[in-house]
This record gives C-alpha cells, sequence and structure tokens, in this order.
C-alpha cells in the first residue's frame, strides 16, 4: 500500500492528534509525490509519523480525513461506514417509522464519511457527493446500499451536479443510478409532502428542520402566521396543524410556493386558512398589510465563506429587525441560520442588535439545532452548522 505522502509543518499536526477530519493547505510543507484531485494520501507529520489517511483536493481543505490508523478503504471499509450510519438512524426510530419516511441516511463528517450526503424518502435515496474522491466511489455506494435496504429500496438519485468543487477534473451529470423515481410523497410525524428531489432544492426539502417545524408548530395555535422563505410550506404545514388561524408562506421561487400549496392541500384541503405568495421577503416585510402573531425566517445561508461573513451578519440584522417591527406584542419570532460560518455567538448577536434597533423587549424561549439524523462529531464542531432561536416578543 504505496500512496503519495502529505507532510505537514511543524506545530500543524496537533488538530490530527485531536482527531480533526481536515487538513488545511497551510498546514502542508509538501507532498512527496504526484497527487491529482480525489487521490487517496497518507499524511504524515514533520518527523514522518503516520497520521492519517484521506482524499486530497485542491484548495483551502486540502485533505478530508477518513482514518486515523492505516487503512486501504475497499468495498468493506465503505459498507462498515454506511452500516453504522443506517444502525443510528435505526437507533433513532426512524429506518423503521410508520409516521416519519423522511431523514438523513448519511450526514458527511458526522458519519465519518466526509464528502457524502444521502436522504431517504419514503424508499428513494438522494446522493450528494463534495468530493471527487467520494464521487468516484458512488457505485459502489449504490450497491451496499441496495444490499442495506433490499426490497424496500425504489430508486438512487445522484444529484452532485452542483455540490461538487467547482474546478473537479469530472463532469458530474445529475441522474439515477437505480429506479426512475422522480418525486415521492412522504410523511413526517404523520404530515404528508410531496418531495421532488430532480427539480427542487437541496435534495429536495429541508430535513434539517424537522424537529424545529414540529416545535415552531406547537406555539402557533390562534395565530396569524407569516413564513419567510417558506420554500415548499414545511413551516406552514405545522402551523396549520398546531392552529394557525391563517398562513402566508412566501418565497421567491414559483415553483415552491406552488408545491407549498400542494402540500397544504395534502394535509388540510382546499379550504385551509393558507396562501402562497410569490416575492422577495425583505419586500413582504416592508409592504405586508398584516400584522402576524407568529414570523418564521428561514433564509437560505447568507454566508458560505468567511469572507462575505460581515455582509452576512449585516443581512442576519436587517432581517430580523423588520420581523420584530412586524409582529404583533407578545408575539413570536422562530429565527434560523443555516451557514456554517457564522457562530451561534454570532448570529445571536445580529440578532440581538435587531431587537435592540426596533425597540423591542425579546426573550429567548428556546435555542435550536440540528436533529439527531445531522450528528456532529464532538472533533469536528464545524458540523453544527443549523442555529435557531425561537423568540418571545413584547
Amino acid at each position: 500500500m504505496s500512496r503519495t505522502k502529505v507532510i505537514l509543518r511543524s506545530g500543524k499536526d496537533q488538530s490530527l492528534h485531536r482527531r480533526h477530519p481536515w487538513v488545511f493547505s497551510g498546514a502542508i510543507k509538501k507532498i512527496d509525490g504526484p497527487v491529482a484531485e480525489g487521490d487517496l494520501v497518507d499524511v504524515y507529520d514533520n518527523k514522518d509519523t503516520f497520521l492519517a489517511t484521506g482524499h486530497y483536493q485542491p484548495g483551502s481543505i486540502a485533505v478530508r480525513i477518513l482514518a486515523f490508523e492505516p487503512v486501504d478503504p475497499d468495498e468493506a471499509f465503505w459498507r462498515h461506514r454506511l452500516e453504522e450510519a443506517y444502525r443510528l438512524r435505526e437507533m433513532l426510530g426512524l429506518a423503521a417509522s410508520e409516521e416519519t419516511d423522511v431523514y438523513r441516511l448519511v450526514f458527511g463528517e458526522g458519519d465519518r464519511l466526509p464528502g457524502l450526503i444521502i436522504d431517504h424518502y419514503a424508499g428513494v435515496l438522494v446522493m450528494q457527493f463534495h468530493s471527487v474522491g467520494m464521487y468516484r466511489q458512488r457505485d459502489t455506494f449504490a450497491a451496499i446500499l441496495q444490499d442495506l435496504y433490499g426490497g424496500h429500496l425504489k430508486a438512487i438519485y445522484d444529484k452532485s451536479e452542483g455540490t461538487l468543487p467547482h474546478k473537479a477534473a469530472v463532469t458530474p451529470v445529475n441522474g439515477w443510478l437505480l429506479g426512475r423515481e422522480k418525486e415521492a410523497e412522504v410523511k413526517e410525524y404523520g404530515h404528508r409532502f410531496r418531495v421532488n428531489w430532480v427539480e427542487g432544492q437541496k435534495t429536495g426539502f429541508f430535513v434539517d428542520q424537522r424537529e424545529n417545524r414540529r416545535l415552531v408548530g406547537s406555539h402557533a395555535r390562534g395565530r396569524q402566521v407569516l413564513n419567510l422563505f417558506g420554500y415548499t410550506g414545511g413551516f406552514s404545514v405545522y402551523a396549520l396543524a398546531g392552529g394557525a388561524t391563517l398562513v402566508h408562506t412566501v418565497d421567491s421561487s414559483v415553483q415552491a410556493v406552488k408545491m407549498s400549496r400542494v402540500n397544504v392541500e395534502l394535509n388540510f384541503g382546499k379550504k385551509a386558512p393558507h396562501k402562497g405568495i410569490v416575492a422577495d421577503a425583505f419586500e413582504w416585510l416592508d409592504k405586508a398589510e398584516t400584522v402576524y402573531d407568529l414570523i418564521i425566517l428561514d433564509p437560505p445561508a447568507f454566508a458560505k465563506h468567511q469572507n462575505v461573513l460581515h455582509n452576512a451578519l449585516q443581512g442576519y440584522k436587517r432581517l430580523n429587525e423588520k420581523a420584530f417591527r412586524k409582529v404583533r406584542p407578545d408575539g413570536i419570532v422562530a429565527t434560523f441560520s443555516c451557514s456554517q460560518v457564522v457562530s451561534r455567538e454570532q448570529f445571536r448577536q445580529s440578532v440581538f442588535v435587531a431587537a435592540a434597533n426596533a425597540g423591542r423587549h425579546v426573550r429567548i424561549l428556546h435555542q435550536l439545532s440540528q436533529p439527531a439524523d445531522h450528528p456532529v462529531s464532538l472533533f469536528h464542531p464545524e458540523g453544527e452548522y443549523l442555529k435557531g432561536l425561537i423568540l418571545h416578543v413584547e
């Protein structure tokens, strides 16, 4: 087992001794041999001591670690990792649940499979690859997943066209590795949703908000609700189930708003007190005549890179300030950030400034994160990307 060696600078090996799964390009002293994107490499310290094995890629994160012991990742290696991920979802009660059949099966570093995301939708698996090294294993993964799920698996869809690094030396095309299912009706805590992974954002549905949707819905009774950046109406369905008297779903996507209407009708029929609105969220907050009792802010990531962090924090401040000015006294604001580079403290500070600028007294009722099928490795705190607050506004 002879592989190219990545040798770290003196003192730059401490993060790997703490089992952090990334090697940054600035930590590398030299690469001893030829290497291409997606290749397996072995990482050594400055004294030629083995540290880890991982996939190489050009860029800030130069190596994504697969193991901290010498390994030659073969079919058995990948099978063990996927079986571990599946068993965790079994333990969580998701893999065989009758009321919830949509969940995340693999969450990258949280499942020791960096660069891989797999979501399950009622017997269909949607895969997204974020590294060339993992992408090259897609056929192996597909075969293992068929063994894991057996006859319950209807289709596997690879949706990596937009997720692999921009300069990757591959040309991915979204497509089926098994079956031809384009969309399905799924259940989440008994609520029904149509999910289209071919045309929808991410893998088709925001699986990470499951528990937060349920909690926000518990605050909806008797309230007029605004669901901003509402996508296909996940929070809207839970708000109506919780007893909301009116729900507005606002999103800039015509297709998403159309699907929000479909999902509300699936659960409550055509006469539900719901309206889907195609509009810019910031503009809607400025012009809306309705004064809402509950406002949900679930925007897309305002910052995907550190160099735009300041602008992102300003965006969160501006959005939340508008919501605080619009919500009725004794109202609720549920606000979220899915930007990994925005820390929990930075997000909370932005919301604090927004409340102060709006002149409203605000109390935190709940501090939220992602659900258990998006596990965060203790060695990789960056995996905790979703932050949320449910706030009482006097």
